[in-house]
Parts: C-alpha cells; structure tokens; sequence
C-alpha cells in the first residue's frame, strides 16, 4: 500500500507549479497552433516563439486566477462522488 502525503503544498510549491504548468501549456499550444496553419514552413519557428513570448504571461495569470476555482471544484467532485457511493 503506497502511503499519500496529505500535506497541503505550500503557497510558493503552488506558484511555482503554476509557472511550470502555464510555461509547457503555453509552448505546447502556441507551438501546436503556430504549426497547424504554417505546415511547418521555414520561419514558423519564429512566428511561434513570439506567439509563446506573449502567450506565457497570459497564461500564468489566468492560471493564477482560475487555480483557486480549479481546486474547489476538484474538492467538490470528490466529495459528491464519495456521497453518491455512499
């Protein structure tokens, strides 16, 4: 049996995952949509770090934002879930 660390993560682990999490979504999915329309063309590279330059930023305060919802609705799912099995 695999014993959980039921710590909370601090403020600054939250931050800095978030910072993580913001930067590869961002890089994946600016990546992904700067080579869908180019079909990789020379120069899209470029045209998608830009893109991802601007993107991160966004990215990381609207994680922010919605990280606190995000963690309350996980909480809420798991508790209704435990209710409905009983």
């Amino acid at each position: 049996m695999t014993v959980v660390n039921e710590t909370p993560p601090t403020k600054a682990t939250v931050i800095l995952a978030q910072v993580f999490i913001s930067c590869l979504m961002a890089f994946l999915m600016t990546g992904i949509f700067t080579a869908i329309p180019a079909a990789l063309a020379p120069g899209w590279v470029g045209v998608w770090l830009t893109r991802f330059a601007t993107a991160w930023p966004i990215a990381f305060v609207l994680s922010m934002a919605v990280g606190p919802l995000s963690f309350w609705l996980a909480r809420r799912t798991q508790h209704l879930l435990a209710m409905a099995r009983g």
